[in-house]
């Protein structure tokens, strides 16, 4: 019977305490949605107060945290786990609405666990942004796109061009079969 405690007992109940996991982050995540309302109220009046402090956290943050608030994805909030964490318990530090809970919810379960209120807090984040950061990332990975796409056309008409100069310099190496054989008298 020491041993069924000892190490049977603890490893079931670590398989059954990862299900409560994603049930409890799953349970956040709806409590989250239903306070989004009063976050929104909340941020509306609390707008003037805040941005200065936003703002200063955002420019002190790392670029993949720039990134994210910019375009925000879960997928990149999975990616950047640590950096989201720290950026939501900075948020937290200056009493951002809905902040608390996320980040508790964070340090408990995971941003992978509870991704879509982290995404809801950065769009909010992002709202404090001034209009000109925001079209400016934008344009700068609109322009990095077109410059990769202009590339990437070049690159295959380079191979286009090269594929007809091998050709015409085939055909004036082959010997036209009119010249090879030679010519009967009439």
């Amino acid at each position: 019977m020491g041993y069924w405690k000892s190490k049977v007992l603890p490893k079931i109940k670590k398989v059954f305490e990862k299900n409560g996991n994603k049930k409890a982050a799953a349970e956040a995540s709806k409590s989250f949605d239903d306070s989004k309302e009063e976050i929104n109220k909340e941020l509306e009046e609390k707008k003037t107060e805040l941005q200065p402090k936003v703002l200063e956290i955002y420019e002190a943050s790392s670029t993949e945290i720039k990134a994210l608030v910019k375009e925000r994805h879960e997928a990149g909030v999975k990616k950047n786990s640590t950096a989201v964490t720290t950026f939501l318990e900075e948020l937290a530090k200056i009493d951002f609405p809905g902040s608390k809970p996320v980040s508790d919810a964070v340090s408990k379960f995971g941003p992978a666990y509870v991704s879509a209120p982290v995404v809801f807090i950065l769009e909010k984040v992002s709202t404090f942004l001034p209009p000109e950061e925001i079209s400016v990332a934008k344009e700068e990975s609109g322009a990095a796109e077109k410059d990769v796409v202009i590339a990437e056309e070049e690159k295959a008409a380079e191979e286009l061009y090269e594929k007809i100069e091998d050709k015409q310099v085939e055909e004036e190496k082959a010997p036209s079969t009119e010249e090879a054989a030679p010519r009967q008298p009439a």
